[in-house]
This record gives structure tokens, sequence and C-alpha cells, in this order.
């Protein structure tokens, strides 16, 4: 194989005869590629499907389009001559790396297992550049989940719930991306076995670049697997902080509540409209009543402190 494709280099005719892109927006190119190669989307109904001459295999994955992350799906249906892919549209970007690795190694463009790995690479590297993406979202929020921890913002005012909102919206987002990458990065590897599975004997250089595909597959994954852990880490870390506020503004109320009850009390019974309260006409009454309220005031005060519930 590597002779061959020393002598005749990169072909893309020879290509276009291993590998043929069936765009999921046309309905008509679709039925004419089902119609010339006798793939079955269709049935395959976008799970793992095996027949007398294709092996289905989907691909869910997370692509970058800018600042936006978009979900697309890819179908491989792979045969022992063809290779036929279910794609987004007739131009899938992603595919680009693949065309440009098959330019530098023609030997991969000679079988459709060939083609496929170097598909399937491509897409690797496109879900390692969205976990990067979401890895940068999270450092770029570093400041505001700094603030978040210490309950102040760069004014020293106290942070809440509302003032977290669009950060803690971001890191959701974030998390989800991390988590469907996870996903896609479970889908690729089945796809690696499968196509591993399916080479001939006399592809042993393919089988070594497959181990090496499936290896670089787990690399990524546990890269999305880092990632998601430090977001539920950071999420939880912020709504402890965000709790412990709460607490604190609730002890507070609690311990002011407290502390006016008892001269809430007193106030109480001096309010009534009784004819006889002999208080009244005691000369010190105002003073005792005075007095009287301000040590109900610091006795439940002094019980709290005792306590350490004003720390």
């Amino acid at each position: 194989m590597t002779n061959r494709a020393t002598v005749i280099g990169y072909d893309p005719a020879d290509l276009s005869r291993r590998w043929t892109q069936a765009p999921a927006d046309s309905e008509t190119e679709l039925a004419r590629i089902a119609k010339t190669t006798g793939v079955d989307f269709a049935t395959a109904a976008g799970r793992v499907w095996e027949t007398d001459r294709f092996v289905y295999l989907p691909v869910v994955l997370n692509l970058r389009d800018g600042e936006t992350i978009r979900r697309e799906a890819v179908v491989f249906a792979l045969g022992h001559e063809m290779l036929v892919t279910l794609q987004p549209t007739a131009h899938f970007t992603p595919f680009d790396k693949a065309l440009a690795r098959m330019r530098r190694t023609p030997q991969l463009a000679l079988s459709p297992h060939g083609v496929m790995y170097a598909l399937l690479y491509a897409l690797n590297e496109a879900s390692e550049r969205v976990i990067d993406h979401a890895s940068d979202a999270l450092e770029a929020m570093n400041d505001e989940i700094a603030m978040a921890t210490n309950g102040y913002n760069h004014r020293g005012r106290e942070i809440g719930v509302s003032d977290m909102q669009d950060t803690i919206a971001r890191m959701n987002e974030a998390e989800e991306i991390v988590s469907r990458s996870q996903e896609t990065q479970l889908m690729l590897a089945r796809a690696a076995r499968h196509l591993r599975a399916e080479l001939d004997a006399e592809q042993a250089q393919l089988d070594g670049l497959l181990d090496i595909l499936i290896a670089d597959i787990d690399g990524v994954k546990e890269h999305a697997s880092y990632e998601h852990d430090k977001v539920r880490y950071l999420q939880q870390s912020i709504m402890t902080s965000l709790d412990v506020k709460q607490n604190q503004i609730v002890k507070v109320f609690t311990i002011i509540t407290a502390v006016f009850l008892p001269p809430t009390l007193i106030a109480t019974f001096y309010g009534m409209n009784f004819t006889v309260m002999p208080e009244l006409a005691w000369e010190h009454g105002f003073l005792a009543t005075t007095l009287l309220t301000l040590v109900a005031a610091l006795i439940p005060l002094w019980y709290i402190r005792r306590k350490g519930w004003l720390r």
C-alpha cells in the first residue's frame, strides 16, 4: 500500500470512488445516492446498524462556530469498497482537516477504512476544540467566580444571587457543552472500535493508527471529564457561598426579632386600654418601664452573644 501511494500520490478522483458525501439537507441527492450505492440511512434511524453490505455508525458532536456551539449529527455507512457519510451539508467544514490529512498521507484515501479513520480523526480534533472553548470560557469567569466565593464584588458590596445569575447561567452552558462532548467521545470511540473490527489482515498499518486514534479519543474524553468536574466544583462553591450569605442574612433578621420581641411584648401590655393601671400614677413609672424594656432587650442579646451566634 505504501509503495503504491508513493507512486500515484493523492488522487481526488480515486477518493471520490471510495467516499460519497450525502448532504442531509438535500432529499434529491439522498435519493440518488441511495439508488446508486444501496445505502439506506432511514432504516438505520440514527443507531448502530449492520446489513450485508454496510455497517451504520452514528456520531453526534458539538461544533464551534465562532463563539457559538451547535450540535450536529453524522452517520457513517462503511462498506468493503465504499464509505458513505450522511452529513449536515455537502461541504461539512470539519472534514476539511481530514482531506488535508489524506493529502499528506495519500495511502489513507486508497480504502474506505482509511478515509473513515481520517474523518474520525478530524471529528475528534473538532470535539477537542469545543472543550478548549468551554475551558477558556471558565477561565474568563475567574474574577467573577473569585468574587462570588469571597462574597463581595470589587466595590466591596455583598454579592447576592441576582448578581451572579449571568455567571451561573454561563457556567451551566459550559457544563452542558462539556457533558455533551463526553457523549460525543463515547460515540467516536465506538465508531473507531467498529472500524478496527472491519479491517482486513493486510491493513496492519491502519490498525496501528486506529490504536493511536482510540487513545487520543480517550484522552479528549478524560479532558472533558476533568473540565466537567471543574465546572461542577465551581458551581458548588458559588452556590455554597451564596447559601452562606443568605443564611447570614436570615440570622441577622432572626437576632433582631429575638432582641425586640420582649420589648414589644412589654409595649403591648402598656398599650392596653384598662381603666386602672397603677404605673400610670407612679412618679418613676416611665423610667422603670424604660429600664425594664432595655433589660428585656439586652438579655436575649447577651444570650445570643454567649452562644456565639453573632459570628
